[in-house]
């Protein structure tokens, strides 16, 4: 691992996730991170974009809960057994990175209808096209029509979600929860035990998806170790192979 920027404390400032709180992150720059490097980082609680790592570290507050899936275990629910079944109809695969002015027209265009954003080319490719560490891109196709596309770290022990975009013309095949599920099974399928969903917060509705996979495990920040929702039992940081 190449260390670009070394850590630091970001700035104070309002909270994108619960009203009325303020958030600062612990962030560094780094490249050439390795699928072990990358998942010790994740089993500690780092998120990452691009070259660009961090984790929160706001004051009075640990709303931000390291979320993952162990594989081996996990079983949709009811709701997404339909899921997977209103999108029988999806194509999913997962390669290299390609296609970058096609998926960034599905990106802008998801990223304003639905969530009111304006999107940069060059942020995008910086964020997504210039990898720090093993990456696999995934994509879902309908009838020969591109739906939806997204970004996914590769560690020695997992798949981590960066981020996924689809053209909201089909929002009512519920593509987010189908590529989800789609992960989660080539996670599974690679053998890898864990599959990492980034950050959940209790009461925010843009996280809210999150709360419907299970079982899952949450990362406490006190003791540094991963616990069963909802149990007291704790699970290992470091990765597994």
């Amino acid at each position: 691992m190449q260390i670009i920027q070394p850590l630091q404390r970001e700035e104070i400032s309002e909270c994108l996730y619960l009203p009325g709180r303020r958030k600062r992150f612990a962030s560094f720059l780094a490249a050439g991170v390795s699928g072990a490097e990358l998942s010790r980082l994740l089993a500690e609680g780092w998120r990452k974009f691009g070259v660009y790592f961090f984790r929160p570290e706001c004051p009075q507050c640990r709303a931000c809960i390291p979320l993952r899936v162990p594989t081996a275990t996990f079983v949709p629910s009811r709701s997404q057994r339909r899921v997977l079944r209103r999108g029988s109809g999806l194509q999913s695969s997962f390669g290299g990175l390609r296609s970058a002015e096609q998926i960034y027209d599905l990106y802008r265009r998801h990223s304003l209808e639905r969530f009111g954003q304006e999107s940069d080319w060059d942020e995008f490719l910086l964020t997504f096209y210039l990898p720090s560490c093993p990456v696999l891109q995934s994509e879902l196709w309908l009838q020969g029509e591109l739906v939806g596309a997204g970004f996914l770290d590769v560690g020695v022990d997992c798949l981590s979600s960066v981020y996924f975009s689809f053209d909201p013309r089909f929002a009512h095949l519920r593509p987010g929860t189908f590529s989800i599920l789609q992960e989660i099974e080539e996670a599974r399928r690679l053998r890898l035990p864990y599959y990492y969903l980034g950050y959940y917060v209790a009461g925010s509705p843009r996280l809210a998806y999150k709360d419907h996979f299970r079982p899952r495990q949450h990362y406490d920040w006190q003791t540094g170790c991963w616990r069963e929702a909802g149990l007291p039992t704790d699970y290992p940081s470091g990765p597994t192979s």
